[in-house]
């Protein structure tokens, strides 16, 4: 059965703006497009808005809602919660990170966080001075000089290489950051192995790449990662993710946007962006197919999903590489650093098997096409700074999740036997934080309504078929600078080779991540700012 125009309860057969992709930046471009004047549709393949930005409940039976793939919010600008009007609240963690290591037969870790005094203290104790934690502080107050100048770019036009050059006004910094490989700057600015690491991986998040990667992929990452805010600093979602998309939902409604979920874009025949020209959407439902048209067709999916509706070649083959663990404790697990309590360690980022060679190895072993022996990951506690995502009872008995994220996992690894890798790596990756724990993690675990322990792992593939991220990769593909040069890729880094169609998701120019940011920015493109 073919669905004629305006019979899906459409108020409307053409419209000023489709969008294609209820995720957050869809949302954040419904918004502000109808808040300005125009008529929009957001079509939604899912039964839900909110795209990988959600919070589920994932174990039968159990009222703790996690965050499921993504968790945390650092590059959502003020000026979007502001201009929205968004009924949205994030909470700072006080804890930075804690990361655990044996030296000397001992256990002990680095704490960042927790005052001044306090930092500075736990480097002597680790490295038996102070030069780690006065080049930390230097290296640190550098990036956050850039922040600063950097991150209000995002939604501004586009900016050249130059100009944004020279907005940072600092060589040196630029150096560090734009054009030599990360590796370089840690290794000059620190010696010890365990600091280097902590350091480096904020260059590996979603990114599987070496230190001295002669591509800069890594040195992408890492600014996307110290930038947010203009501070950089990584902030926890009240409510979850879900509390996010939910308000951006909400507000793109009142603001006159129609959202229908269960329809799948299916085609995009482009038009030239005028009224006399427009764009027609193909979309297809339970009850078959239908079309829809307007004067500019926003595309919230990957580059290589607006290729295909397009009809178009490809960009090149994305790949994810992590592993994303959503876990429930009945309680924290002690850790054999009794300088240090779990609430403080799992507080903010728990580093695990992220030293600086241990990166290395792991990704020299993954690009060889084998699992990472000792695989490293990151791993934080939403509901010590968020308790309100775990029903009452639960809170009441300290419960806790746990978010884990693991590193140098390539869609590759999985490609023979995703099941099996998958239960592999989970294995080996949770091995090595019982190595730092004074009792198995399995021991803290909770169980859902069917007594199974409340776990559970997402390889790449997995996300692929569950969001359709092409190979995995949380970011559709491999983050931009985020500037353009003269010529291109266009006045906001949305535009395509089709006046009529804009990117509008994370794999625009400076996308990636929970931010908003395309979707501000194809905003503005359509409405002409």
């Amino acid at each position: 059965m073919t669905a004629a125009r305006g019979s899906r309860g459409f108020t409307q057969d053409v419209y000023d703006a489709v969008i294609v992709g209820g995720g957050h930046n869809g949302l954040v471009a419904a918004a502000y497009l109808a808040r300005a004047g125009r008529t929009v549709l957001l079509l939604e393949r899912l039964g839900h808005t909110g795209g990988a930005a959600v919070s589920t409940r994932p174990f039968t039976g159990v009222d703790a809602r996690l965050s499921r793939y993504s968790y945390l919010v650092s590059l959502l600008p003020a000026k979007i919660v502001h201009d929205l009007g968004l009924r949205f609240r994030v909470r700072r963690r006080t804890v930075s990170s804690y990361t655990p290591v044996l030296r000397d037969g001992r256990p002990q870790g680095l704490l960042v966080g927790g005052g001044e005094d306090r930092t500075r203290e736990s480097f002597a104790r680790l490295t038996g001075s102070d030069r780690e934690y006065e080049s930390w502080q230097a290296f640190y107050g550098t990036t956050r000089r850039v922040a600063g100048k950097v991150f209000p770019t995002l939604t501004e036009p586009l900016p050249t290489r130059a100009a944004l050059r020279a907005r940072v006004d600092d060589e040196a910094a630029w150096r560090m950051l734009f054009e030599e490989p990360l590796g370089r700057a840690v290794e000059d600015r620190f010696a010890d192995d365990l600091v280097r690491g902590v350091v480096l991986t904020d260059g590996l998040i979603g990114t599987f790449a070496d230190a001295h990667d002669p591509s800069l992929a890594q040195n992408r990452c890492f600014l996307y990662h110290v930038i947010g805010g203009g501070t950089g600093d990584w902030d926890v979602p009240v409510g979850g993710m879900g509390a996010l998309t939910d308000a951006l939902a909400d507000c793109a409604r009142t603001a006159g946007a129609e959202i229908a979920t269960g329809h799948e874009a299916l085609r995009v025949h482009p038009g030239d962006g005028t009224p006399a020209g427009p764009s027609e959407v193909t979309f297809r439902t339970a009850d078959g197919e239908g079309s829809v048209t307007a004067r500019t067709v926003l595309v919230g999916a990957s580059p290589r999903a607006l290729a295909e509706l397009l009809g178009e070649e490809p960009p090149p083959a994305a790949e994810g590489a992590q592993l994303k663990v959503n876990m429930l404790l009945s309680r924290l697990p002690r850790l054999r650093d009794t300088s240090v309590d779990p609430r403080e360690a799992f507080g903010g980022t728990f580093h695990v098997a992220e030293g600086y060679e241990q990166l290395g190895r792991a990704h020299a072993e993954a690009a060889a096409g084998e699992l990472p022996s000792v695989p490293p990951s990151e791993i934080y506690c939403h509901s010590l700074a968020d308790p309100s995502i775990l029903g009452p009872d639960l809170a009441e008995q300290g419960y806790q999740t746990l978010t884990l994220f693991g590193l140098h996992a390539p869609a590759r690894l999985f490609a023979h036997d995703n099941r099996q890798s998958r239960e592999v790596l989970l294995t080996a990756t949770l091995a090595q934080l019982d190595a730092h724990l004074a009792e198995p993690l399995t021991d803290c675990l909770a169980f859902d309504a069917d007594g199974r322990p409340c776990i559970e792992a997402k390889t790449p593939l997995d996300l692929e078929r569950e969001l359709r991220l092409p190979g995995g990769h949380i970011f559709h593909r491999d983050l931009s600078w985020p500037y353009g040069e003269d010529g291109g890729p266009g006045r906001w880094g949305v535009e395509t080779a089709h006046p009529g169609v804009l990117l509008c998701g994370a794999g625009a120019v400076r996308g990636g991540g929970v931010s908003g940011i395309p979707g501000h920015n194809a905003a503005m493109a359509a409405l002409g700012r």
